[in-house]
């Protein structure tokens, strides 16, 4: 279907003629940068207003994102996350835009011109006639914050700062029985010319902080500890009683540090002071790689932690032992995260925080897992059984539970009940009925899963199988008709089985039990910018086999002459350091009849390996090997995460 065009849609409507449009259409080959809606208004063939309604009511008009990008007035990156403010704080997105020094007014306030097709004025409010207030009422101007800044016959110019609707415009016209035209203007500008007017103060909404949290931005945090004045040794009361004034430069440090740590999708904030007047060292994780983000004069050494503890709910006058908690930033700034804190009291009565960045959100999907086909095809199998135990298993900060939640996001249908008890709860899906465990008041896993069982489920998460008891409840529950998902900190999915035989688990149960275990990493993935194609020497190719496994890599097919090897470079957009993001090195293990004789016989890992390697399993230096060579990450960061 063939999308019209706003000359067409304006002739069908019978706004205008055949002829008029074609006589637009004439007049825009000398003005080739017109839209054509504007020429159709300076010939007089169309109102503004009515034009304004047409473009609106059909979707023709450019979006002001659009426009921005595409004037190179602000990049992707920036956009994104000043619509992100706007989403959480339900605020427009100029506002956003504004607040976050992205854009200033009067870019901004050209570009919604250009955006609806009007003039953009700027006023001069020392030199506006005080008698236009005469026909604009102080009530209306201000309600509609409009200005009436000229009048010449009977026609009336009108700044405004968004335009109005034709209806209220044709409404005013025969109000005040003049022709009005609007034009575009800042916002500050129209506060100005309101206050000389009708002498009314009105606190432009674009400087109202109460509106959005934002106790974070000034340009950059260069900007903040550029406010600091070094001085002697600080005390800590004289420090810990600044860190809850609102205006105070150390609540903006700690929020722009959170916030800097989140944009860049980093997933632990280390704050590290040190004794005498040394600097305090802020680090970032960001793709499991920590790296300075910067260097905090000594003075902050007390006040920083005691403000992050406050914002926690801790203890601030206790010092001497560990403590955590949890944040709900959205309280503080403008990013609805949730952070978990750690504290720890380090050399000179200092304390060490630690803040892993809690990002929830919507599992990513099944076909974004980066599993090869083998593993793939073994894992949702594994899905669609009505019964058993699947096991996903690696260590701290693996992408275990990503892996979980995008199974069950597979199987998660209407006809079934799925109850997960986790520690935290990070990634929240509709359907799941999800529980946060407290060991501190005895809810363990163990307690959950028992719990779960007397609710009707049909499939069952356990966040982690940490003893023997959550281990021998969860097998039980398998037999008893439902599906069971959980973790395990091993090193390889062969490994696991004997852990958990090791754990004390009755090796007949389990092994009727198990149906799969997927083990995991991850890797650094190189960036799509700046990846470089290179082609490997024999003697890379060679040391690449062997650690594949020669035998094995004969039965991939994949010969010297196939080989396109990629290296990181680096560039603006991953910082210079040649990768961008993570993905998924995966070994998986199917419990086969034969599997299952094993485990009856308690065999050791080895036999084990050997087994589920005849089965078809390949190790995760073998897969990650197999993503080398498709070009998604490099050698380096297999050998990183894959020790054997």
């Amino acid at each position: 279907m063939s999308v019209k065009k706003v000359g067409e849609l304006l002739v069908e409507q019978q706004l205008i003629t055949q002829e008029q449009l074609l006589e637009a259409l004439e007049l825009q080959k000398l003005f080739p940068d017109q839209p054509i809606g504007q020429l159709l208004c300076k010939l007089g063939f169309i109102k503004e207003s009515d034009l304004s309604f047409v473009l609106d009511q059909k979707n023709k008009r450019l979006k002001l994102a659009d426009i921005l990008l595409s004037e190179g007035l602000i990049d992707q990156m920036k956009m994104s996350q000043a619509k992100d403010l706007a989403k959480q704080n339900n605020i427009s997105l100029e506002k956003a835009l504004l607040k976050l020094h992205y854009v200033d007014e009067e870019i901004l306030a050209k570009t919604v011109a250009a955006q609806y097709d009007m003039p953009y004025v700027q006023i001069n409010v020392s030199d506006l006639d005080l008698s236009l207030s005469r026909y604009i009422s102080a009530v209306y101007a201000q309600k509609q914050r409009i200005a009436p800044i000229s009048k010449i016959g009977n026609t009336i110019t009108l700044a405004i700062a968004h335009p109005l609707k034709p209806h209220d415009v044709r409404e005013l016209e025969d109000s005040i029985r003049l022709k009005i035209i609007s034009a575009i203007a800042t916002e500050t500008s129209i506060t100005r010319s309101l206050k000389r007017l009708y002498n009314i103060d009105i606190v432009s909404t674009i400087n109202a902080d109460d509106e959005v949290n934002l106790d974070l931005v000034p340009d950059s945090i260069i900007d903040l500890l550029s406010k600091t004045s070094l001085g002697d040794e600080p005390e800590i009361e004289e420090e810990t009683k600044k860190v809850t004034e609102k205006d105070s430069v150390i609540v903006k440090l700690v929020n722009k540090i959170v916030y800097d740590a989140c944009m860049d999708k980093a997933s632990d904030i280390h704050i590290e002071p040190y004794p005498g007047k040394n600097d305090i060292v802020v680090r970032t994780r960001v793709d499991g790689q920590c790296s300075i983000y910067q260097r905090i004069p000594y003075k902050y050494k007390f006040a920083i932690p005691s403000r992050i503890k406050i914002m926690a709910n801790l203890d601030i006058a206790e010092r001497r032992k560990p403590q955590d908690g949890k944040i709900e930033f959205k309280k503080f700034g403008p990013l609805n995260v949730e952070l978990r804190v750690a504290t720890m009291p380090t050399v000179g009565g200092l304390e060490d925080v630690v803040i892993r960045v809690l990002a929830s959100g919507d599992p990513i999907g099944f076909d974004d897992l980066g599993l090869t086909e083998r593993n793939k095809r073994v894992f949702n199998e594994a899905l669609n059984t009505p019964h058993g135990l699947i096991l996903v298993v690696g260590p701290t900060g693996s992408g275990k539970t990503t892996t979980l939640h995008s199974g069950l996001a597979m199987i998660n249908k209407t006809n079934r009940k799925i109850w997960t008890a986790e520690d935290p709860v990070e990634i929240t899906q509709p359907g799941l009925r999800q529980v946060q465990i407290n060991p501190r008041i005895g809810f363990t896993f163990a307690s959950a899963l028992r719990s779960f069982l007397r609710l009707d489920p049909d499939v069952i998460m356990v966040g982690e199988m940490r003893d023997e008891e959550t281990a021998s409840t969860a097998v039980e529950a398998s037999l008893t008709g439902h599906l069971v998902f959980s973790t395990l900190h091993t090193n390889s999915a062969p490994e696991t089985v004997t852990r958990l035989l090791e754990m004390g688990l009755d090796p007949y149960s389990f092994s009727d039990s198990l149906i799969c275990v997927l083990a995991q990493r991850l890797g650094r993935r190189l960036c799509k910018d700046c990846k470089e194609s290179y082609q490997p020497s024999a003697a890379e190719y060679n040391e690449l086999v062997e650690e594949y496994g020669r035998a094995d890599f004969a039965c991939t097919g994949i010969s010297f002459s196939d080989i396109n090897m990629f290296r990181a470079v680096g560039c603006s957009r991953c910082g210079n350091s040649g990768y961008r993001g993570r993905l998924g090195i995966h070994e998986v293990l199917e419990c086969t009849n034969e599997m299952k004789g094993l485990i009856k016989l308690r065999a050791d890992t080895d036999r084990v390996r050997d087994i589920a390697a005849h089965d078809g399993m390949t190790t995760l230096k073998q897969d990650g090997i197999i993503k080398v060579l498709q070009g998604l990450t490099d050698i380096h960061e297999v050998r990183k995460v894959c020790i054997k």
